[in-house]
């Protein structure tokens, strides 16, 4: 039996881990979008991800933990994870190719108002009606962001609507194995899903990168994606998604930079309302479960 880490009440510490998992997972994104622009195949650039994140998980746990870093508590759990993880990030590398990454990423973050709408049928939460409403406000964001029926809107935006209900489920199944295996056979099972299910099609057509830095982004990726993924799942033991949720939105603040520097990339008018109205709809979801989780407290303490 693997000896697993509690779930511990310390949300500080969490939201810490957390925002140093997005200013690595910036890297990554980073360095997926540069080898798209480049060319490379979307499939590849999948593969390099996980696999070099797979190799050095290996490398430097496997002398530590031996065999436990296999062994799960529930393997059924670690599966649809890593499969959640692979489609999250194979249609966010794929909408890349043809949104800038201040749109992908603003689509991504309406990933906290879709565990929102799964926690009913998935947790067994009750979601009152207020939450709805916070939940449709919030896609209405991403309608001013991605415009549909006009000359500005990209097809492509549907593909990061898709990203980020995966995304929502990796991290309700997250939370669901926090306390149940370590944060390294989350993140074995995390890179070797992904190279299982993508390895009879990776090869069928490879292209290696053709600029120096292109090399640093190709070898740089699955490093990145280890190290913030582990951050994030061991924040995951500390706090809940719930909690953990708000913080996220930083992360648009991180992208909008590098598009703009890196890409040339400047958000638009259109998306800083769209991001406003999204993050607006988000706080109020949080904030709405925090009073509600306080009036459950209190009537706990008078029942006593």
């Amino acid at each position: 039996m693997t000896t697993v880490s509690p779930i511990e009440s310390r949300a500080n510490l969490g939201i810490a881990l957390l925002l140093a998992a997005q200013l690595v997972l910036l890297v990554l994104d980073v360095s997926a979008k540069w080898l798209s622009v480049e060319g490379l195949p979307t499939g590849e650039i999948v593969f390099v991800r996980y696999s070099m994140h797979f190799l050095l998980l290996v490398l430097l746990f496997l002398p530590v933990s031996g065999r436990r870093l296999f062994v799960s508590n529930n393997l059924t759990l670690e599966l649809l994870r890593g499969t959640c993880l692979l489609a999250t990030t194979g249609l966010n590398f794929l909408a890349m190719k043809f949104l800038p990454l201040t749109v992908t990423s603003a689509i991504q973050f309406t990933s906290p108002l879709i565990i929102c709408a799964l926690s009913g049928p998935l947790l067994g939460e009750t979601v009152g009606w207020r939450r709805w409403l916070a939940i449709a406000v919030g896609f209405c964001g991403i309608l001013v962001i991605v415009r549909p029926g006009t000359e500005a809107f990209q097809p492509a935006a549907l593909i990061s609507l898709g990203c980020a209900f995966f995304l929502a489920l990796f991290s309700i199944l997250t939370r669901k194995l926090a306390g149940v295996d370590t944060a390294q056979t989350q993140q074995f099972y995390a890179g070797a899903t992904p190279i299982v299910l993508l390895l009879p099609i990776a090869f069928t057509d490879w292209t290696w990168p053709s600029m120096p830095i292109s090399w640093v982004a190709f070898f740089v990726m699955g490093a990145a994606g280890l190290a913030g993924h582990y951050l994030n799942s061991v924040a995951h033991r500390f706090a809940s998604p719930a909690t953990l949720a708000p913080f996220s939105y930083l992360s648009l603040i991180y992208l909008s930079i590098a598009s703009w520097l890196i890409f040339n990339q400047p958000p638009d008018e259109w998306f800083i309302l769209g991001v406003c109205i999204i993050v607006a709809s988000g706080l109020y979801i949080w904030l709405r479960e925090r009073a509600l989780a306080k009036a459950e407290t209190a009537v706990e303490v008078v029942e006593r």
